[in-house]
């Protein structure tokens, strides 16, 4: 992915990474550890780049990254209209994140559903793999996808599985009935 620079960004859940090039966002990091050890993180998953103040454009992503983890309710908080450069990864890859991208805040679909709608019903573990390779979490968000029976799956993101269901706490998700959290 052709990447310009990279800046990190204070969030609810922590300080988080966005890098950006000519095209559009080639990777957002959710938060590590501290900062240092997502500014680390970016700094090796875009060597040769530089951290840099972001542009407008980038500085309107972060806006909406940091009101979708914050669940700020005046705030738009669907973030499927941030442009992606999807330089390098894998065509399926794409399909999913597109198909993702199109999942409201709040909402949630299961890998196998995923895969229903992609058009390949025996997909799921794929389509798990290529969330697990989401260079762009939350804008994709595969926290918004969960295993069957409405377990929560996995998530590759610090925290883990922790992180996810944070997310969707964030988002007000309701699946299977009563809010994620209601008694």
């Amino acid at each position: 992915m052709p990447t310009l620079a990279y800046a990190v960004f204070p969030t609810p859940l922590g300080c988080c990474g966005i890098a950006w090039g000519a095209h559009g966002l080639t990777g957002v990091q959710l938060p590590e550890a501290d900062e240092a050890a997502t500014r680390a993180r970016m700094a090796k998953r875009f060597p040769g780049c530089a951290e840099a103040p972001p542009p407008p454009d980038v500085q309107i992503a972060i806006a909406a990254i940091v009101a979708l983890l914050e669940g700020h309710p005046t705030e738009p908080t669907d973030l499927s209209h941030l442009p992606l450069d999807m330089t390098g990864v894998p065509p399926f890859h794409q399909r999913v994140y597109e198909l993702a991208r199109r999942i409201p805040p709040g909402e949630t679909l299961t890998y196998g559903e995923l895969a229903r709608l992609l058009g390949e019903p025996g997909a799921a573990r794929a389509v798990g793999q290529a969330l697990g390779a989401n260079p762009f979490a939350p804008v994709v968000p595969c926290h918004r996808i969960l295993a069957a029976q409405s377990g929560a799956g996995g998530f590759s993101a610090p925290g883990g599985v922790s992180t996810k269901l944070r997310m969707l706490l964030t988002e007000r998700a309701r699946f299977g009935g009563p809010g994620l959290f209601d008694d």
